[in-house]
């Protein structure tokens, strides 16, 4: 695996001499490790989903080198960081750019493409029975299906619901959101995403909230506006702006803000880190943007640069925490599919050996 160690020295001395005498200078600092665990247990591809029910993280769906798309998943245990097959989603239609959440135990897979349909079809997967079965496709009676690809989905086990939005039905991105009800098996749809329409944007959860951060736009612009969801308050203010992810304000804490804003990338949440400070991060990485890594600060609303990625870039990988681990892997660069992970360690020192 190529590397860049030397050049990452170079350019972090380089900053760290800047930084002193002008407060727009990057922040220099690249910490963090990026630890390879092995590959993926099935074939290699991009655009697949992951969701988390309890210790272990499930990954399935997406797209291969040959143009074949997957209806399988595959369970990853993070103790021995091992993969197995489950149980394959046999009426399904194979699809890439899908959705996924975990709410109540359960694992729910829905929408996405299969090469000439979006789909808007929904599947329940029990992870104690190995099974799946149909439920409610996204949409209601008043509005029909809603088809789409390159959404985003969350769950929030506090609430019993999970939580789909944005994306692209084959003509224009969306900011639609829905809440997904297990109960009564039944979509509602909830308050429009405040920011732009999008497709390819990141969703992670953090204190039984729901973040949107990232996305293509229309007219393929980038967006860099940032969001939290929370259920708990009044149906018209539940979405409330946080900072920009960009030089966007006249302030100097976002002048080093250059290469945040992406799309098609992968975020994930780890708690009670030790580094910059210590706490709950959440971290973005991949996508359109390159290997670039950023943390996320809960308490602060406030972003640093971390150490990039260190596998080769790439756009439609798949990122989680479990067990507050994080992994990242999958994705493509060209015609290149990759089945290759490699877990997050942000409080370790770079280290090019791993």
């Amino acid at each position: 695996m190529k590397r860049f160690h030397i050049s990452l020295l170079h350019l972090a001395v380089l900053a760290v001499a800047l930084s002193s005498c002008s407060k727009t200078s990057v922040n220099p600092t690249q910490d963090g490790n990026w630890i390879i665990v092995g590959d993926f247990g099935g074939t290699a591809r991009t655009e697949a989903v992951s969701f988390v029910i309890g210790d272990k993280a499930y990954v399935g769906t997406g797209i291969d080198n040959r143009n074949t798309r997957y209806n399988d998943l595959w369970s990853f245990d993070p103790a021995g960081t091992t993969w197995f097959q489950v149980a394959t989603n046999a009426s399904s239609a194979g699809r890439s750019s899908a959705v996924a959440f975990a709410v109540g135990g359960k694992g729910y897979v829905g929408t996405g493409y299969d090469g000439y349909n979006y789909f808007s079809d929904f599947w329940q997967y029990d992870p104690v029975a190995n099974t799946w079965k149909s439920v409610a496709p996204l949409g209601d009676v008043n509005n029909g299906p809603q088809p789409r690809l390159n959404a985003v989905g969350f769950g929030l086990d506090k609430y019993g619901f999970g939580y789909v939005g944005t994306g692209n039905n084959g003509l224009d991105p969306l900011n639609d959101f829905w809440k997904y009800d297990p109960v009564a098996d039944k979509w509602t749809q909830i308050s429009t995403y405040p920011g732009g329409k999008r497709e390819q944007a990141v969703a992670f959860t953090y204190n039984d909230k729901g973040y949107l951060v990232t996305g293509l736009g229309t007219g393929g612009t980038a967006l860099n506006d940032f969001f939290v969801f929370d259920p708990s308050k009044p149906d018209t203010s539940q979405w409330t702006a946080l900072r920009h992810i960009s030089n966007y304000s006249p302030d100097s804490y976002d002048d080093g803000y250059i290469s945040i804003v992406r799309y098609n990338a992968v975020g994930f949440v780890m708690t009670g880190t030790t580094s910059d400070g210590g706490g709950d991060r959440a971290y973005i990485t991949t996508g359109s943007a390159g290997p670039t890594t950023w943390a996320y600060n809960f308490s602060t609303d406030l972003w640093n640069q971390k150490t990039s990625y260190e596998r080769a870039s790439r756009s439609g990988a798949v990122g989680f925490s479990v067990e507050n681990r994080g992994f990242v892997g999958l994705g493509t660069s060209g015609s290149s599919a990759f089945a290759n992970f490699d877990e997050w360690k942000p409080d370790q020192a770079y280290n090019q050996q791993d």
